[in-house]
């Protein structure tokens, strides 16, 4: 009876989670609203969330570590973190210049798949047959997704498309890739010291492109640059990893399908984004792509 409890708040936790990470998105949109550029809302993201990181690190400095940690290991934790959250980040915001938050979404959520490819081509990890089902039936979903929206908005949306999936793809290179590491940083410790490379790479970036002024925008770009970087990337980044703790990644996986579905509503209740009957069918063919990759990791 405990056990069914631990599982059904972890399930209830990665709902949560995953809720919010997918705010990110309809966010973002509505700070671009007030004519704010991607670098800009990119660079608010990471100095709300900053202070957060640090006290992250400060708090687990002194936490016992079970494997000793080389200098090499630090070189490839800021490599990963300037891949999978500086870079990554950087194709979200611009991709979502041009596309809805409900694509944003929908083709971030192949990441899975992507992994998948990137285990068979370094790792050497065999793809099952039921993977490379899913991962067609993931990209026929896509493919039927987007033909529907060009057809509406025009070549900006494959661009945008292409810049997402970019991101998914950084993203991806970096769950592989940092594998290794977690298990001798810790998974909090690990993802603070990640974010905080990301956000140094942000604010060079900024401080060497850009030519706009931070401090000239009106209070509700401030407030909606809190909200991302509070409410749809630390806290749950903090929910994910405990839900992923008490449910196991497996079934975090499942539970994670519900990403595209919440972006699609919180995009229609807060800015107005509707998907075409086609567009829905294709987001469906993606989610049942996805959820097909998640048994077969549950059944190794």
């Amino acid at each position: 009876m405990k056990s069914r409890k631990k599982f059904i708040y972890g399930i209830l936790l990665g709902v949560l989670g995953i809720v919010l990470f997918s705010s990110k998105a309809v966010l973002v949109k509505l700070i671009y609203r007030y004519e704010v550029d991607a670098l800009s809302a990119l660079l608010l993201r990471m100095l709300f969330s900053f202070p957060f990181y640090v006290a992250i690190v400060c708090f687990y400095t002194n936490e016992k570590k079970e494997v000793a940690i080389g200098k090499k290991d630090y070189l490839w934790l800021a490599f990963f973190g300037f891949i999978g959250y500086y870079l990554a980040s950087y194709f979200d915001f611009i991709g979502l210049t041009y596309i809805k938050a409900s694509l944003e979404r929908i083709i971030l959520f192949v990441y899975p798949t992507i992994v998948l490819l990137f285990n068979r081509m370094f790792l050497k990890r065999v793809i099952t047959r039921n993977q490379k089902l899913a991962i067609l039936i993931t990209y026929i979903g896509i493919i039927i997704t987007f033909g529907s929206e060009v057809s509406i908005t025009g070549n900006y949306a494959y661009l945008g498309g292409f810049l997402v999936l970019l991101s998914a793809i950084t993203y991806a290179s970096y769950l592989v890739g940092s594998g290794w590491l977690i298990p001798k940083f810790g998974v909090m410790r690990f993802t603070a010291y990640a974010m905080l490379v990301s956000c140094v790479c942000v604010f060079v970036h900024y401080g060497v492109i850009s030519k706009v002024n931070i401090v000239n925008y009106p209070w509700q770009v401030y407030a909606l640059g809190l909200l991302i970087a509070v409410f749809a990337t630390v806290i749950p980044s903090f929910l994910v990893s405990i839900s992923i703790k008490l449910i196991n990644s497996s079934n975090f996986a499942v539970v994670a399908g519900i990403g595209p579905i919440s972006t699609i509503v919180l995009a229609f209740v807060f800015l107005d984004e509707r998907l075409t009957s086609v567009q829905m069918f294709g987001t469906i063919v993606v989610i049942l792509g996805i959820s097909l990759v998640s048994k077969g990791k549950e059944s190794k």
